[in-house]
C-alpha cells in the first residue's frame, strides 16, 4: 500500500468533527427567516397591487431559511470554517486609543451640531474629521469631498426618498 493511499484511508476513517456553534448560527438564521416570513404575512396590502410590498420580505425570509438548512447540512457533513490567519493584523499591538478618541469626538460633535448646522455642513465636517482622525493630511480635499457627499446625500434623502434631513443654516438655500 502506498503512503498516499494509506493517508487517504486514514483520513476516511477519522470521525467527523462537528462544529456545534454553526448550529447556533443556523438556528438564528432560521428564527430570523421565520420571523421575516411571519411579519411579511401580516402586512396590509390593497388588492389593486399585484406584487405588493410582501414580495421582498418573502424572498429575504425564504433565503434565510434556505441558508439555515444548507448550513445544518454542511455542518453535519463536517464542514468547518477555516481559521483566520489574521491577515496583516498584529494581535500583540495595543489599540490606538488616540484615534478612537478622535473618532468619538468627531461623532459627538456631529450629533451636537446637526440640528443647528444641518446635515450638509455637519456631514461635510464629519467626513473631513473622520479622515483627519484616520491620518489624512489633505484637509482641503477632505472638506470638498465631504461637502459633495453630504449635499448629494441630503438631496438623495429629500428628493429621492422624501425624507427631509435638517437643512440647519442652509435652510432656504438647499
Amino acid at each position: 500500500m502506498t503512503e498516499t493511499s494509506h493517508e487517504t484511508t486514514a483520513a476516511a476513517t477519522e470521525p467527523v468533527r462537528i462544529d456545534r456553534a454553526q448550529f447556533g448560527l443556523a438556528g438564528f438564521l432560521a428564527l430570523l427567516g421565520g420571523y421575516t416570513l411571519y411579519d411579511a404575512s401580516t402586512l396590509e396590502v390593497g388588492f389593486a397591487d399585484p406584487v405588493g410590498p410582501r414580495v421582498f420580505p418573502y424572498v429575504i425570509g425564504s433565503v434565510l431559511l434556505l441558508l439555515a438548512v444548507l448550513l445544518v447540512i454542511a455542518t453535519l457533513r463536517g464542514s468547518r470554517p477555516e481559521a483566520d490567519d489574521g491577515e496583516d493584523v498584529d494581535l500583540d499591538t495595543p489599540a490606538d486609543w488616540v484615534t478612537v478618541g478622535k473618532l468619538v469626538g468627531v461623532l459627538v460633535f456631529t450629533i451636537a451640531t446637526i440640528t443647528v448646522l444641518g446635515w450638509a455642513i455637519s456631514g461635510a465636517l464629519l467626513f473631513a474629521g473622520a479622515a483627519w482622525a484616520l491620518g489624512s493630511t489633505t484637509l482641503v480635499r477632505d472638506v470638498l469631498v465631504g461637502i459633495v457627499m453630504s449635499v448629494a446625500s441630503w438631496y438623495g434623502f429629500y428628493v429621492g426618498l422624501g425624507i427631509p434631513l435638517s437643512p440647519g443654516l442652509l435652510d432656504g438655500i438647499l
